[in-house]
């Protein structure tokens, strides 16, 4: 992804309904090029993500909604690099905020305030388009999938991200959770996966089973590190399970190494006391 267009409207190919991708101005070690925003719509539109705060990247939301109705704004969820662009937009245009509160703990953006309480399954109907939410959590507790039902067009978020895994973060992030909702994914008839992070993905169903087999595969590593460790610390277990991984990523993995952990301990093949954990 070319990070000179960040700001830029980029139409998605081969869609009923016209969105464009707007990458962020925030390129970084957890953000890759940046944040995916997704313009939906021809005159009747929604925005997914709208980012962090940032007045150029403000800017270029309004020029390319160019005078017309921004009817939603639709939040994934609420970490830093999607959700506070979001009140600012909100003020300048009307346009209703649909989401999920943000958890009291955890660093998650607590300006975002919803217009009403959205749930799994609620469909946002226009003259254009129909947009179904689906409740994904995993990644963070409060993190919403959206359908374009026309294309069958899933915008992931963090969920699913193109190239890389996204970070599990308990204790409001939960291993189980997070399988259980690609699984719900998988069984959908999806074309094409749109994530907050990277490129447009064209078969959803090998990109969920790739997906959901590399955390199996790590589940399996937390538990053949912890039979070569014996009784160990997370610092020295996450040596061994992540070994695969730039140190600067290490203080990430065990994030999501703990929650490997909580849903071992969860399913009776691992104990932890005393801050050590040991299989059984």
């Amino acid at each position: 992804m070319d990070v000179s267009k960040a700001g830029i409207p980029v139409p998605l190919p081969n869609t009923k309904v016209p969105v464009h991708r707007i990458l962020g101005r925030n390129p970084g070690p957890m953000t890759g090029p940046g944040t995916n925003s997704y313009l939906i719509g021809d005159q009747q539109l929604s925005l997914l993500d709208p980012g962090p705060r940032d007045d150029a990247q403000f800017d270029n939301f309004i020029a390319a909604i160019a005078g017309r109705k921004l009817s939603y704004i639709l939040i994934t969820h609420t970490h830093g690099d999607h959700s506070p662009g979001a009140l600012r937009l909100q003020e300048a245009t009307g346009a209703e905020l649909v989401g999920l509160a943000a958890p009291e703990f955890g660093s998650h953006d607590q300006t975002f305030k919803p217009s009403k309480l959205w749930s799994d399954g609620d469909v946002i109907q226009t003259d254009e388009y129909s947009v179904r939410l689906i409740h994904t959590p995993g990644h963070v507790s409060n993190h919403f999938c959206f359908l374009i039902e026309q294309d069958q067009l899933l915008f992931t978020g963090d969920h699913i991200l193109q190239g890389t895994t996204s970070v599990i973060l308990p204790p409001d992030g939960d291993m189980t959770h997070y399988l259980d909702s690609l699984g719900q994914l998988e069984k959908m008839p999806l074309r094409f996966l749109a994530p907050g992070h990277g490129e447009v993905m064209a078969d959803p169903g090998k990109e969920i089973r790739q997906l959901v087999a590399h955390r199996l595969k790590r589940e399996s590593k937390v538990i053949g590190g912890l039979k070569e460790l014996g009784r160990c610390t997370l610092d020295e277990l996450v040596l061994v399970v992540y070994d695969d991984v730039g140190k600067h990523l290490i203080p990430w993995a065990k994030k999501t190494l703990t929650a490997h952990l909580i849903k071992l301990e969860r399913d009776g093949a691992v104990r932890s006391e005393n801050e050590h954990w040991q299989a059984l």
